[in-house]
């Protein structure tokens, strides 16, 4: 990833229409990595369908985010049920730190780590969400 242009999206489970729409309006040669985290409500555990109806939507390749998973541009990274998704600088970290805003996976544990590995090339998307999760991370 030479230019390491990454994107973060925050989404509640009634922004996975939104979340469609826009991955359905991304280029096939997009030169970013793209990192999602839906709120799927507590308690869920196991798969999560998102990168299949991602795949569906659009271009790019959609897949479950994997401990230490190498960051490749072109991909979008959904956060697996019940653990957070952390960017570290050039591949991904799950956590199964405590809750956030009363979810894991989380919008700001996402937000934080992205920023912190990436600065200022980092953009931060909030389709829709839960409590503060995602205003103090953005921020």
């Amino acid at each position: 990833m030479a230019k390491n242009d990454i994107v973060v999206i925050g989404t509640s489970a009634g922004g996975v229409e939104a979340l469609s729409v826009l991955v359905s309006r991304l280029p096939a040669d997009l030169d970013a990595s793209l990192f999602v985290v839906l709120h799927i409500g507590s308690g869920i555990e196991g798969r999560s369908y998102l990168p299949e109806i991602l795949n569906s939507a659009g271009p790019l390749n959609a897949v479950s985010a994997c401990h230490l998973q190498e960051i490749r541009e072109g991909t979008i990274y959904v956060a697996p049920p019940d653990f957070h998704l952390l960017v570290r600088h050039g591949h991904i970290e799950l956590s199964h730190g405590p809750k956030e805003s009363r979810t894991r996976p989380a919008v700001n544990p996402l937000f934080r780590s992205a920023a912190a590995a990436y600065s200022g090339r980092v953009t931060g998307v909030i389709l829709t969400g839960m409590l503060y999760d995602g205003v103090a991370g953005i921020a």
